[in-house]
């Protein structure tokens, strides 16, 4: 069964930032964030990710799932700085140009610059839900929210 474009980073992102498929979609970056990488990394790259993307969607279990994100997407020279900067993406909501000497390697977008795609990526990065608070000077926060510590998650509810 082939993937979309769409389908392959939702796989891959809910792998590499430990948040479900429905908090990603909730951002409303994925079509963003799923369209930056495909430019970025080009087309060649991107049919290897979805190839590798395929194999870590029929893994049986968790394990074997951790097996294929370390050793066919994180410990490859391809698509290991690509997963990285997506990681990155998604957390803090910049794009980590991948390394001029990738590009020659591999190919993409020689124009690929560090940049925040859409101004929501700040406001809506994984950062802020992970240690349990709202980016600053953005999301309401309540009287005197800053006044305390962040409230951190319980590990055991999803995030």
């Amino acid at each position: 069964m082939a993937h979309s474009d769409l389908e392959v980073v939702t796989t891959l992102s809910v792998v590499l930032t430990g948040f479900s498929a429905f908090r990603l979609r909730g951002t409303r970056l994925l079509e963003i964030y799923t369209a930056h990488l495909a430019a970025r990394i080009g087309a060649k790259a991107f049919q290897s990710l979805r190839e590798a993307v395929h194999k870590l969607s029929e893994a049986s279990d968790d394990a074997e799932k951790d097996r294929i994100l370390r050793h066919s997407i994180l410990s490859d020279a391809c698509l290991g700085p690509a997963a990285r900067s997506l990681l990155k993406l998604w957390y803090v909501g910049v794009w980590h140009a991948l390394p001029m000497a990738w590009h020659d390697r591999f190919g993409g977008a020689l124009d690929d610059t560090d940049c925040v795609p859409c101004p929501a990526s700040y406001t809506e990065g994984l950062l802020w839900p992970a240690i349990g608070t709202n980016p600053a000077g953005v999301k309401a926060q309540g009287y005197a929210m800053w006044a305390r510590p962040p409230r951190i998650p319980n590990p055991s509810q999803e995030i």
